[in-house]
């Protein structure tokens, strides 16, 4: 990606061709994870890519190969950050799709699989420290009280990701 930044459509799009030539074996282990690394420097290159890679069929999501792992490690809180996000938001919508008899279910439960199994791979401190805050906005405060009230999650909703966040200690 050069020394620019890539704009968030910049980072998925990136993310789908690394991905692809990924699965082809087209590049190794060390080179996804090397790009993958310049995307997750900044919060747009970040969000890009988990947009893209915790949602497509892409098996690297779901191998975590080391060297992915080392560049996740590295990036520190922005990456945590984003995955606990996700944690919520994919947890909560498991919830609104069973209730409304929705087959988009199954991709918001791969989503949250993906990101509980990445979790627990991350720095277990940060990860801890993270969902702690997380927990706290489901009781009503703290620092994401207002992410999950702008997506005005139901009592229902906190209570699915509580119990996904449950399942990161397991």
């Amino acid at each position: 990606m050069n020394d620019k930044k890539p704009t968030f459509t910049q980072a998925m799009e990136a993310t789908m061709i690394w991905c692809k030539s990924w699965e082809n074996d087209e590049i190794s282990n060390e080179v996804i994870a090397d790009r993958i690394g310049e995307l997750i420097k900044t919060v747009e290159g970040a969000r890009g890519f988990f947009v893209v890679s915790l949602s497509i069929d892409c098996p690297l999501m779901d191998r975590f190969p080391d060297a992915l792992i080392f560049q996740l490690r590295s990036s520190g809180e922005i990456v945590v950050d984003l995955i606990v996000k996700n944690l919520a938001m994919s947890s909560a919508m498991v919830v609104t799709h069973q209730e409304n008899n929705d087959p988009q279910g199954i991709q918001s439960e791969k989503i949250k699989y993906r990101c509980i199994e990445l979790l627990k791979s991350l720095d277990s401190n940060k990860v801890k420290n993270r969902l702690e805050v997380l927990i706290e906005a489901t009781k009503g405060y703290g620092k994401d009280f207002d992410f999950l009230n702008k997506w005005n999650y139901s009592d229902k909703q906190r209570k699915a990701i509580v119990e996904s966040i449950f399942e990161v200690a397991k």
